[in-house]
């Protein structure tokens, strides 16, 4: 019992003593603190290009190890053909929903930022871009666009097609995902055109001749 108190009363001097030094040589609060092991603050540093004698090749710059992924940058395994354009569309799934909010407000934002210019507010392929000379792309409510599943939709806005570039330098997968979420929402509000049906051979012999006698007999 007496070991035990004559312990604590030392540690108790010990901190009254740390605490009266503390406070008798405290430092100027404008000067930064007394670096104890100044390798610790202060570690080398080697610029990207710069020789760095810790790797066996001398060179700071290292390629990574085989089958590493950098961080945020999952591959995605298609080249930029028709062809895997197809496969992705068959392999590649959204996990996202149509009654996800979030996700159909996000992909809102960012097709007004980045499809509107060329595909219309509505996706009509009538944006500002294509109405001073750019070749318009196709309507995203035809036929062809609305059979086009996600999977390859997500092919086209990472790898482009046609005269539409890439667009994964520029949006996330996760934003490429909502977009495409944004464009199904209105694709099923929109109301489906139907193709105008060729006429019949009695109706266009009437066309026919109703411009014969326009054009003065002309066929």
């Amino acid at each position: 019992m007496t070991g035990r108190v004559v312990l604590n009363g030392f540690l108790l001097l010990a901190v009254v003593m740390s605490v009266m030094a503390s406070w008798v040589f405290s430092s100027d609060p404008t000067k930064p603190n007394f670096e104890f092991i100044p390798q610790m603050a202060h570690s080398p540093r080697y610029n990207a290009f710069a020789p760095n004698s810790n790797f066996a090749d001398g060179s700071t710059l290292q390629r990574p190890e085989p089958g590493t992924i950098a961080r945020g940058s999952m591959p995605l395994h298609y080249a930029a053909t028709p062809q895997d354009a197809l496969r992705a569309g068959e392999e590649l799934k959204s996990s996202l929903d149509i009654s996800n909010v979030r996700a159909r407000e996000r992909g809102a934002f960012v097709f007004s930022n980045f499809c509107a210019v060329c595909h219309g507010a509505g996706g009509a392929g009538n944006g500002p871009v294509a109405q001073r000379g750019y070749p318009p792309p196709p309507s995203l409510l035809a036929e062809h666009a609305l059979k086009m599943k996600d999977g390859q939709m997500f092919h086209v806005l990472t790898y482009g097609q046609n005269n539409m570039p890439s667009y994964a330098s520029q949006l996330s997968r996760e934003d490429r995902w909502n977009a495409i979420l944004y464009v199904r929402t209105m694709q099923a509000a929109s109301t489906p055109v139907p193709a105008p049906a060729a006429p019949s051979t009695p109706q266009l012999k009437t066309a026919q001749a109703d411009a014969a006698k326009v054009s003065g007999g002309q066929p």
